[in-house]
């Protein structure tokens, strides 16, 4: 019985029905983004600097150049939340900018510090916000993040996997 009740309590709560949960997506979305930011710090730490030029074809992003634009992006889209890029940043070329594999690991982690910034401050979860365009929610921009965050994420292991190297959190296992 008491796990039927936990089970239900849960779907409610899934579902938005309860108007207190509704509007913290902030927390749930924090914890994500320091999932995300542990495995991309670790995987860019794993990945040896000879690496960091790969690319499996001329036309798309090296391994640097992934890393760099995960940052980049956490810089520029939190603007849709209200929180803008730090003074002097500079999107165009970001992701271009450097492939020193100990540069990107501290841009990587002061990005996500930022990101973290951002939600933290972010609105109501149902305040209007537009981003690259696109009438949304504060809660749609952090969703959007976070996917474009987890996309990128996939790529960068398919990298990873490709050069040799084995996430630390599958070494963890």
């Amino acid at each position: 019985m008491r796990i039927a009740a936990t089970l239900l309590t849960a779907a409610v709560l899934l579902a938005g029905l309860c108007p207190a949960y509704a509007g913290d997506y902030k927390s749930e979305a924090l914890q994500r983004v320091s999932a995300l930011e542990k495995k991309y710090v670790g995987l860019a730490e794993a990945t040896p600097a000879d690496k960091f030029t790969w690319r499996h074809a001329e036309e798309v992003r090296s391994v640097s150049e992934v890393f760099m634009h995960v940052a980049g992006a956490n810089y520029g889209i939190p603007r849709a939340l209200g929180t803008p890029p730090p003074e002097g940043f500079q999107m165009r070329g970001y992701d271009k900018s450097t492939t020193d594999k100990a540069e990107i690991v501290a841009k990587l982690k002061e990005s996500f510090e930022h990101l973290r910034k951002a939600v933290e401050a972010a609105g109501d979860a149902d305040k209007p916000t537009k981003l690259f365009r696109m009438d949304m929610t504060a809660r749609g921009a952090v969703l959007f993040m976070l996917e474009h965050l987890s996309e990128l994420l996939g790529q960068s292991i398919a990298y990873a996997r490709i050069n040799g190297v084995t996430p630390p959190w599958s070494q963890e296992r």
